[in-house]
């Protein structure tokens, strides 16, 4: 198994990522660029993907993240893509993405000494 940190580390790149993918984009072009919603989704699951790699003991000693929520978005949008919402998406872009990025980031310095 890969060491927590580098899955910690998958989180940020990945919210970095989807920052770049959507810096300076309104909403409305978000959601006629399906370019961009592949690149965002992509990232979202490989979030989700890191999330549920975590042990529930590195989860339960982090409860300030909803990790459940995290890995339940992942299979939704892997197993469940033809129901995505796009404006669900967009909010989890703008605002979750960011405070999860953010969080895990304060992580990463706590535990380990970096980001």
């Amino acid at each position: 198994m890969r060491p927590e940190k580098l899955y910690l580390t998958d989180i940020v790149n990945a919210a970095d990522a989807i920052a770049r993918f959507v810096q300076g984009v309104a909403y409305d072009d978000f959601v006629r660029d399906e370019l961009r919603q592949s690149a965002v989704l992509q990232k979202l699951i490989v979030i989700g993907e890191a999330a549920a790699r975590l042990s529930p003991e590195f989860q339960a000693n982090h409860p300030v993240l909803e990790w459940a929520d995290i890995v339940g978005f992942r299979n939704i949008a892997v197993h469940e893509y033809f129901a995505v919402n796009w404006s669900i998406v967009w909010v989890t872009t703008i605002e979750d993405v960011p405070y999860l990025r953010g969080q895990v980031a304060q992580i990463l310095t706590e535990e380990y000494g970096d980001e």
